[in-house]
């Protein structure tokens, strides 16, 4: 029996969402969870209600202080945590990626994660919804990666040369906005000002 409802969410969209799905506080408390989430923490509402997420998620840091999770000097550095202290207090989205060591049993893991923390506007207290996608690929990633070292193409798994963009995206799901740094921007001004013909000064 669920103890709460998001605020402004419904319970079947919320269940349905097919990623783990959390509302927090500012102390990352759980208030509440959806299905996902609860497959994935492998406890329900009822035993995780208003504990914090690394005693849940069972982070290796919250191991480190006899208050848990949150008063280990490691926690101060939270990705977690700092992203719903971030979304809360400028009232915006915020997307991390996360690398998280996590007890299974007797067994450490490694999980990789996108962290998106979002307030929840007209909440009794400051809340937000958090979600943890997990990125399977990202493990992968960390192997060495053949590259050249000219063009910075990557050589996969099949042979065969691809940008880098590209094997990100197959291998992450990353989508890339194209810009320019600072640096290649003065380096292009620089090459433009000194092809451009001198001007005529008047005689």
């Amino acid at each position: 029996m669920r103890q709460r409802a998001p605020d402004g969410l419904d319970r079947t969209i919320f269940d349905a969402v097919p990623i783990p799905a959390f509302i927090v506080n500012h102390d990352v408390e759980i208030l509440d969870l959806n299905d996902s989430a609860e497959q994935f923490c492998g406890q329900t509402l009822n035993m995780v209600f208003r504990r914090r997420g690394g005693d849940v998620l069972g982070c290796l840091h919250s191991t480190e202080d006899a208050e848990g999770c949150g008063r280990a000097p490691a926690c101060q550095g939270c990705i977690i945590r700092n992203s719903v202290k971030q979304c809360l207090e400028g009232q915006s989205v915020c997307h991390r990626l996360v690398n998280l060591q996590v007890s299974q049993g007797l067994k450490v893991a490694d999980v990789q994660a996108l962290v998106t923390a979002s307030p929840l506007p007209d909440s009794e207290e400051p809340e937000a919804l958090l979600i943890l996608e997990q990125i399977p690929g990202l493990a992968e990633m960390r192997a060495v990666v053949p590259i050249c070292m000219h063009c910075k193409k990557v050589w996969d798994e099949e042979h065969y040369w691809m940008e880098v963009d590209e094997y990100l995206h197959e291998r992450a799901g990353y989508l890339f906005a194209r810009g320019i740094c600072p640096s290649c921007a003065n380096q292009f001004t620089s090459k433009r000002t000194e092809g451009s013909s001198p001007t005529r000064q008047p005689g």
